[in-house]
C-alpha cells in the first residue's frame, strides 16, 4: 500500500511553485505566441495535437491571455486571433492541409502589409459634407456670372501618402520627373 504524507494537521500537501508561478508563466506566454505562426498550427495539426482532448481543453484554458491584465505581455497579436480560430473543430481539420495554412500565412502577411495604410484611413479625421444650398434661377437678362456658393465643401484630408505628389518641381525627388538631370558628369579636359 502506498503511503501518502500528510501535513501534521491532517491535509494533504500541495504544490507550491518554488518561483511563484514565473517559468509556468514564461511558458504559456511563449506558447502562446508561437500560435501568431500558421506554420506552426500546421505542425501541430499534422502531428495530431487536434485530436487530443487534453490538448483542446488546453487551448481552452488559455483564453485566459486575451484579459486585459495578461494581453500586456503578448508581442505577437495575431495569436490570440489565431487562439479563438483554435476554439473551432472546422477550422483546427482545415490547418492540416498545406494550402490553408499558404493561405492563412497570405492573409497574414497582406494585413501586416497594408496595416499602415489602413489604419490611417480610421486615424485622420475626415470633414464632414456641407450641403449645398440651392441657388435660385437666374434671369434671362443677367449677364454677370451667378456668385460662388457660401457653403463649399472643403477638400478631405490628405492621407501622408498622397503628400509625396504635392512636393514642389524644385525637390530633389522630383528632379527626374521634372527633366532635370541631377546626376555627376565628369569634366572632360
Amino acid at each position: 500500500m502506498i503511503h501518502q504524507k500528510f501535513h501534521p494537521r491532517g491535509t494533504k500537501n500541495t504544490y507550491k511553485d518554488p518561483d511563484g508561478g514565473r517559468q509556468r508563466f514564461l511558458l504559456e506566454l511563449e506558447f502562446i505566441q508561437c500560435l501568431a505562426n500558421p506554420t506552426y498550427i500546421h505542425y501541430l495539426a499534422q502531428n495530431r495535437y487536434f485530436e487530443d482532448e487534453a490538448f483542446i481543453g488546453y487551448l481552452k484554458y488559455l483564453q485566459y491571455w486575451q484579459r486585459p491584465e495578461y494581453i500586456k505581455f503578448i508581442m505577437y497579436p495575431h495569436c490570440l486571433y489565431f487562439l479563438e480560430l483554435l476554439q473551432n473543430p472546422n477550422f483546427r481539420s482545415a490547418m492540416a492541409h498545406p494550402a490553408n495554412k499558404e493561405l492563412a500565412h497570405r492573409q497574414q502577411f497582406y494585413y501586416w502589409k497594408n496595416y499602415r495604410n489602413n489604419r490611417l484611413k480610421h486615424i485622420l479625421p475626415r470633414p464632414l459634407p456641407e450641403p449645398i444650398a440651392p441657388q435660385p434661377p437666374a434671369a434671362p437678362s443677367a449677364t454677370l456670372p451667378p456668385a460662388p456658393s457660401v457653403s463649399v465643401a472643403l477638400s478631405p484630408s490628405l492621407s501622408p501618402m498622397q503628400y509625396n505628389n504635392m512636393l514642389s518641381k524644385n525637390e530633389p525627388r522630383n528632379m527626374a520627373s521634372a527633366g532635370i538631370d541631377r546626376r555627376k558628369r565628369k569634366k572632360v579636359p
